[in-house]
């Protein structure tokens, strides 16, 4: 209810063509999947896609953006992410219109594509985004034997370092749960834990899948990091069962998230 009353406040008091400053990439791809993206004015650093999405001005990182920069806009509408939290209240007190979407879980990521879209009167856009997540969804129910999966950010050769990893409480993590498998990191405490190869080979994943991004790590040798992760004694050694990734949204929480899904469906029930 709380939700809804507050969509209708912002459905009413936001005319149709406001100026809109998007503080994440993954709000900038929302934006303009719903049809919305020629009253962006401004945006964060990496809002790579769709295209016409690098032409925008940049108003610093989707951690640090600057304030600045943002009121040079003169928006009518700044909207960002739940870390977002303490500039949008700057904002607010300069009575500039925020707006915090929470793009953690696939729910939130369901409810804020609906948010947005009554915000920007782009209901049945909207509808259709959500309609291609839930196909995705239905795609990944496809289970077949259920086992541990660990899913790692980055790809690097040296293992003595941090490794970054999908907790749970995530979109990484529902869509492990989707599959029919379970993390293999269970400890609900902390969403994106950090992680040494010892601690890899205490938890033994049966499978170990790796988001890389060849744009952003075009220095890894992909051959010789792929070895030394099949050099841990872990069950996804043992069973071939370790992979690399490289697609530009996987780590966008964006109605995107539709490919992330079956590519990572994929992946785990190949």
């Amino acid at each position: 209810m709380k939700l809804l009353l507050l969509s209708l406040f912002f459905v009413l008091s936001l005319g149709a063509k406001e100026r809109i400053v998007s503080l994440s990439p993954s709000i900038t791809e929302i934006v303009y999947a719903l049809g919305a993206g020629e009253q962006l004015v401004a945006t964060s650093s990496y809002s790579l896609y769709p295209p016409e999405a690098k032409k925008l001005p940049i108003i610093g990182s989707y951690t640090h953006p600057h304030i600045e920069r943002v009121l040079s806009f003169t928006p009518d509408l700044v909207i960002g992410q739940s870390f977002n939290g303490n500039f949008l209240q700057k904002l607010q007190r300069l009575h500039i219109k925020t707006l915090t979407l929470h793009l953690k879980t696939l729910q939130n990521i369901e409810n804020s594509i609906v948010f947005l879209g009554n915000v920007l009167h782009k209901n049945k856009k909207a509808k259709e985004l959500l309609s291609t997540i839930e196909d995705a969804k239905k795609i990944a129910q496809n289970r077949q034997k259920p086992h541990s999966v660990m899913i790692v950010y980055g790809l690097k050769e040296d293992l003595r370092s941090a490794i970054y990893i999908a907790g749970e409480g995530i979109f990484f993590d529902d869509i492990i749960r989707l599959c029919g498998n379970t993390n293999a990191y269970t400890d609900a405490t902390v969403a994106q834990p950090v992680l040494n190869y010892e601690n890899v080979i205490a938890l033994n994943p049966e499978q170990i899948i790796i988001l890389h991004s060849h744009a952003t790590e075009p220095n890894v040798n992909v051959a010789s990091a792929l070895k030394n992760w099949y050099a841990l004694p872990t069950r996804a050694s043992k069973e071939g069962r370790i992979s690399i990734v490289d697609e530009d949204y996987l780590h966008i929480p964006s109605h995107r998230v539709a490919l992330t899904i079956k590519r990572l469906a994929k992946e785990m029930h190949d």
